[in-house]
Formats: C-alpha cells, structure tokens, sequence
C-alpha cells in the first residue's frame, strides 16, 4: 500500500471512531435537566430510573408599615422518576415546606416546616431532538395534592394539575440550547379550619439559552413571563411579572448532575388594593427565587 493510501486509511478509520462519539454525547444531552426552571423535553432511557432533589428558594415580598419583615421559604421535593418506554417518564414526588415569615404585607407569621403533599407527573415525548432532527417535544401533566398554600403558608387541602408543554432546540449542534416552556396551572384548595374556598390559577411562558462550556458544563440566561389570575381558568388577571436571571448545569459524574438557577423579578404589574402603582408584583410573586436541583441516574 502507497503512504497516500495509508493516510487516506488511517483517516477514515479515525473519523470512524471520533464521530458517533461526538453525535452519541450530543445526543445524551439532558435537556430535561439543563435549563434551569425552564425543563427540557428530554426522557430517559427504557427502564432508566432516577432519585431527585429539587429544592426552591423563595425570597422577598412588600414589607409592612411598621417594624422589621423578613420572607424565606424552602419548598423541596424528593422524586423517584422511572421510564417505561424511551417516550414516556413517570416521576413521584414528595414535598416538605419550610419558610420564615415575619412582618409581610397581609401575610401571617410563620416559623414552621411540614409535609406539603404528594404529586406524580407524567411526561409523553412526542419529537426527540438530535443534530439532524434539532427538535424536542413533550407534554407533562402535574396532579398535585398540597397541604399549604404557597404565598400565605396556611393550612388547606389543595388539589392542582399542572399541564406543562415543553420544547428545546438545537439551536448550534453540540454548542448551543434553546428551551420554552409553556404552563398552564389550576389550582382549588380548602381552607383548614374556615372551610373557605381558595381558587386561584397561573399562566407562565419561560425561555432558556444554555451555551456548552465543555463537555460536562452548560450555562446561559433564562427569562420567565408569569401571570397570576383569581379562579381555577384563568378567571380574573391579579399580577404579573417578568423574572431574568443565570442558570448552570454540571454532570458531576456519568450518573449524576447539578442544576443551579436563578430568577430575579425585573418587572411586574400588581393590581391587588392600595399596591396598583408598585413596579412589581410583590403579592403573587417574590423578588428572589433560587433552584438548586439534584439528580443520582441507576
């Protein structure tokens, strides 16, 4: 064989090797995962499980007339996700809620943990994305039975169904993500003690970037589109806002990842008495939320 040939041959077989590498690692991207509050419609494997902690930080809203005000809250889930098809996941949550509330505008005080209820959500993947099909598509349904409602903390049985569409694109193969989610979520409670009932729904639209910084680091910006409306449908328009901040996602190993975000309210609209002239919805919505989310593969 001529040196010409054995070059041609040695490239050939190099590109062999080096090329369903690349696609294969593109492909395995995580989109479900990458985009920090916004999800990616990435499923797993056939018969792939997984354990997730899932943690929000919540902080900020309008202080009150007189003394100190303080507002943080913690709202984690601990997940079992499983996927019986490589189309279809099935995930299992519990939920704990802890917060500290101390001189908040129409909220009571509060210094408490306690168990926040059950949820499973149910994703379909219509479209995978890959380099040459750049497209993923899913749609998932949240049922969610809660024990506290999320801005006042007090106690209710609460039944809620998110139903969230979930798109990414390959927007650079290999290089760059772009993620949309958009949701819809009822929600009809009774209150512990009165009996009242509390109807309320939300409307969000989230958008992501994720840029690869190498092979297991992604990073970008998100900015999420909230509404927040008095009645299970939509019903009646109560507050906006418009949230913008980082996200991070790391593979710490082949089998387990971190997902860092952060969300800033930037602008916002609050129509509740007395608060119509503020820049941001305070009452519907915080100033500061914070994900930190946690994911172990078997």
């Amino acid at each position: 064989m001529t040196r010409l040939g054995r070059i041609v041959r040695d490239g050939l077989l190099l590109a062999a090797l080096v090329q369903p590498a690349v696609a294969g690692d593109a492909d395995d991207v995580d989109t479900e995962n990458l985009f920090g509050f916004t999800e990616g419609s990435t499923t797993g494997r056939k018969g792939e499980q997984e354990i997730l902690l899932d943690t929000v930080g919540r902080a900020g809203k309008r202080r009150g007339e007189t003394g100190p005000s303080r507002y943080t809250i913690a709202n984690t889930k601990l997940s079992y996700q499983f996927d019986p098809t490589e189309s279809f996941s099935v995930e299992i949550g519990l939920f704990g809620d802890a917060r500290r509330v101390r001189g908040g505008t129409d909220l009571p005080d509060k210094d408490n943990g306690s168990f926040d209820g059950v949820g499973i959500e149910l994703k379909y993947q219509f479209l995978k994305g890959t380099d040459a099909q750049p497209l993923g598509l899913a749609l998932e349904l949240r049922p969610r039975f809660a024990r506290v409602l999320p801005v006042e903390g007090r106690g209710a049985d609460i039944f809620d169904m998110e139903s969230v569409l979930q798109l990414d694109w390959r927007l650079v193969p290999d290089r760059v993500w772009y993620g949309m989610n958009l949701s819809v979520e009822p929600a009809v409670g009774t209150l512990r003690g009165s009996r009242e009932t509390d109807r309320s729904s939300t409307f969000l639209w989230s958008n992501a970037l994720a840029f690869r910084l190498d092979a297991d680091t992604f990073a970008g910006p998100e900015i999420r589109y909230l509404r927040a409306y008095d009645g299970a449908f939509l019903n009646r328009f109560e507050g906006r806002a418009l949230t913008l901040g980082p996200l991070l996602y790391r593979r710490l190993s082949d089998k387990a990842f971190v997902t860092l975000a952060y969300a800033g309210q930037v602008a916002g609209r609050d129509r509740t008495e007395g608060q119509t002239r503020r820049p941001l919805d305070l009452s519907h919505f915080e100033r500061h939320a914070v994900r930190v989310k946690l994911g172990v593969e078997f």
